[in-house]
C-alpha cells in the first residue's frame, strides 16, 4: 500500500482538472463577497440614494445567498446538472459585475445583488459537495485549500476597487460643495464589514442630488473580466467529462484508470435541498443520532461563521469608539488584517489537516478562539493587543468550517446531507448574528461587541463537546444497525443457497 502522502498526491494528479476548477469557482465566490463593502459609497452616489437605502443592498445579497445555498442541493443529482449550475452561476457573477455600472436606481441594484447572492449560494453548496464526493475520506486537505481561495478572492476584490474609489464626495451638491474626504473614509471603513451596521446613519448628511463624479464602473468591469476564466474553466471540465455533445472524442475523467479514494455507495437522493435533507423519509433506517449531528454541526458553523461576519463588520466601529479611540486610518487596517489572517490560516491548515484529524484541529481552533476573545476582554484598552488578537483570531477561526464539514461528512459515511445543512447554517449565521449583534451594539455600546462574540464562541465550544458525545453514540448505533442488517440477511442467503 502506498504511503498516505503519495496516495493523496496521486489522487490530486488524477483529479487535477476537477479540483482546480472547483478552487477557481470559490475564487469567484470570494471576489463577489468582498467587493460591496469598499464600493458602497460610490454605489450610493451612482444610484443617488440615501445611506439608509443603500445599506439594504447588503441584506439583499446575504438573504439570497442563504436562499441559494438552501436550494442548491437539487442540482446535485448528476455531474452534468452540478457543472451546469456552476457554469451559469459563475457566468452570472461576471454579468452582474458588468451590469452594476448601469444600475442607476436602488431597486435595480438590489435585484442585481440578489441575483449575485443566489449564484454565490449555489456555488458555495455545489463546490463543497463535489469536492467531498471526489475525495471523500481524504477531502479535509482539499476543503482547506478550497476555502483558501475564498480568502484569496476576497483580498483581490478590494485591491481592484481601491484605485477607482472617490476620495471626496462622488456627488457634488447643487452649489458645488462636497462632503469631507475624511468623513467619507471613516464611513467607508464603518460599512466595509458587510454593511449590516445600518444604525445611526442619519448623522451622516450626504448629497443625493447633484453631479455624479465616480469612476467605480471601471472597477466592476475589470472584476467582470478577471472572473470570466472561471466559467470558461467549468465549460472545459464539461468538455473533458464528455458531458456536452461536441466532446465525444475525449475520455471521461471517471472512466480513466487511476487511484481512487475510499468507496462510496451511489446515492441519487443523498443531497437535496436543506428542507428535504432532514425529513423523516431521509432519516429512516439511519441511527437516531443522524438528525442531531445535522443540528449540532449546523449550530457550530452558524456561530463561528456568524462570529467572522460580526468581527469583520464591527471591529472598526469598536476600534474608533471609547475606550480605544484608535485613529481612523489605523482602525481601517483591522478588517484587512483579519481577512488576511483568515486566508493565511487556511493556507497553513492545508498542511495541518494532512497531519492531524479534524476533531483535533477543531478542538485547537475553538479553544484558541475562546482564549483570544477573553484576552481581548481583559486588555480592552490596548490598541496593539487588538491588532495581535485580530490576527490570531483569524488564524484560529479560519479552519473551523472546512474541518467541521470534513468531520461531519466522515461521521455520516458521505451518505447524508451534511454539506447542504452546514453551508446553509453558515450562511444563516453570517446574516442573522450580524443583525443581532448590530442591534445590541446600537443599544448597549461598542464594548458589547466583544462580549457578544465571547459568549457566542463559548456556546459554540459547548456545542462541539456535545457533537463529540453524539459522534461516540452514533458509532455504537451504526455498529448495532450493521449487526441487525447482517442477521436479517443471513437467512435470505441460506434460503437462496438451498434453492440453488
Amino acid at each position: 500500500m502506498k504511503p498516505l502522502d503519495e496516495r493523496i498526491c496521486a489522487l490530486f494528479k488524477h483529479h487535477l482538472q476537477q479540483t482546480l476548477t472547483y478552487w477557481s469557482v470559490f475564487f469567484s465566490f470570494g471576489l463577489c463577497i468582498a467587493f460591496l463593502g469598499p464600493t458602497i459609497l460610490d454605489l450610493r452616489c451612482q444610484t443617488q440614494s440615501t445611506l439608509q437605502e443603500i445599506t439594504w443592498v447588503f441584506f439583499s445579497q446575504q438573504f439570497f445567498l442563504l436562499v441559494g445555498s438552501s436550494v442548491a442541493g437539487i442540482f446535485k443529482k448528476t455531474l452534468l446538472s452540478s457543472l451546469l449550475a456552476l457554469f451559469f452561476c459563475t457566468l452570472i457573477i461576471s454579468l452582474v459585475f458588468a451590469f452594476i455600472p448601469f444600475c442607476h436606481h436602488i431597486m435595480l441594484l438590489s435585484i442585481a445583488m440578489g441575483l449575485a447572492g443566489t449564484a454565490m449560494g449555489v456555488i458555495d453548496t455545489i463546490a463543497n459537495l463535489q469536492l467531498v464526493k471526489l475525495y471523500q475520506k481524504d477531502s479535509a486537505v482539499f476543503l482547506q485549500a478550497l476555502h483558501f481561495f475564498i480568502g484569496l478572492g476576497a483580498l483581490v476584490s478590494p485591491l481592484v476597487a481601491d484605485p477607482f474609489l472617490a476620495d471626496d464626495s462622488c456627488v457634488l451638491g447643487l452649489n458645488g460643495t462636497s462632503n469631507s474626504s475624511w468623513d467619507l473614509e471613516h464611513l467607508r471603513n464603518t460599512l466595509a464589514g458587510k454593511g449590516v451596521s445600518i444604525h445611526n446613519t442619519s448623522q451622516y448628511h450626504l448629497f443625493t442630488e447633484g453631479i455624479v463624479v465616480t469612476k467605480v464602473s471601471y472597477a466592476f468591469w475589470i472584476m467582470a473580466v478577471i472572473n470570466l476564466p472561471v466559467p470558461a474553466a467549468v465549460l472545459m471540465l464539461m468538455l473533458h467529462e464528455r458531458l456536452l455533445p461536441c466532446s465525444s472524442n475525449s475520455p471521461r475523467l471517471l472512466e480513466k484508470d487511476g487511484p481512487k479514494s475510499c468507496p462510496m455507495e451511489a446515492d441519487s437522493q443523498g443531497h437535496g435541498s436543506v428542507f428535504s435533507c432532514c425529513n423523516s423519509a431521509k432519516l429512516e433506517g439511519q441511527p437516531t443520532t443522524t438528525f442531531f449531528i445535522y443540528a449540532v454541526g449546523g449550530a457550530i458553523v452558524f456561530i463561528t461563521d456568524g462570529i467572522i461576519g460580526c468581527y469583520a463588520g464591527f471591529v472598526y466601529t469598536y476600534a474608533v469608539s471609547p475606550p480605544l479611540l484608535m485613529g481612523r486610518k489605523a482602525a481601517g487596517c483591522l478588517d484587512s488584517v483579519f481577512w488576511a489572517s483568515i486566508t493565511g490560516g487556511r493556507l497553513a491548515f492545508i498542511y495541518l489537516s494532512y497531519r492531524y484529524s479534524a476533531p483535533v484541529l477543531l478542538t485547537v481552533s475553538l479553544v484558541g478562539v475562546i482564549l483570544v476573545q477573553f484576552l481581548m476582554l481583559f486588555f480592552y484598552s490596548s490598541c496593539v493587543f487588538l491588532f495581535i488578537c485580530t490576527c490570531v483570531l483569524g488564524l484560529c477561526i479560519s479552519s473551523v468550517f472546512p474541518s467541521m464539514l470534513a468531520f461531519t461528512e466522515d461521521t455520516l459515511d458521505y451518505k447524508g446531507c451534511a454539506t447542504t445543512v452546514l453551508v446553509t447554517s453558515a450562511s444563516a449565521g453570517e446574516m442573522i448574528l450580524q443583525l443581532l449583534v448590530g442591534s445590541v451594539i446600537h443599544s448597549q455600546g461598542s464594548y458589547s461587541f466583544l462580549l457578544c462574540c465571547t459568549i457566542a464562541s463559548c456556546v459554540g465550544f459547548c456545542f462541539f463537546l456535545l457533537l463529540l458525545y453524539i459522534h461516540h453514540i452514533h458509532g455504537r448505533q451504526h455498529i448495532d444497525i450493521s449487526k441487525q442488517m447482517s442477521i436479517k440477511e443471513k437467512p435470505k442467503m441460506e434460503n437462496s443457497g438451498k434453492l440453488e
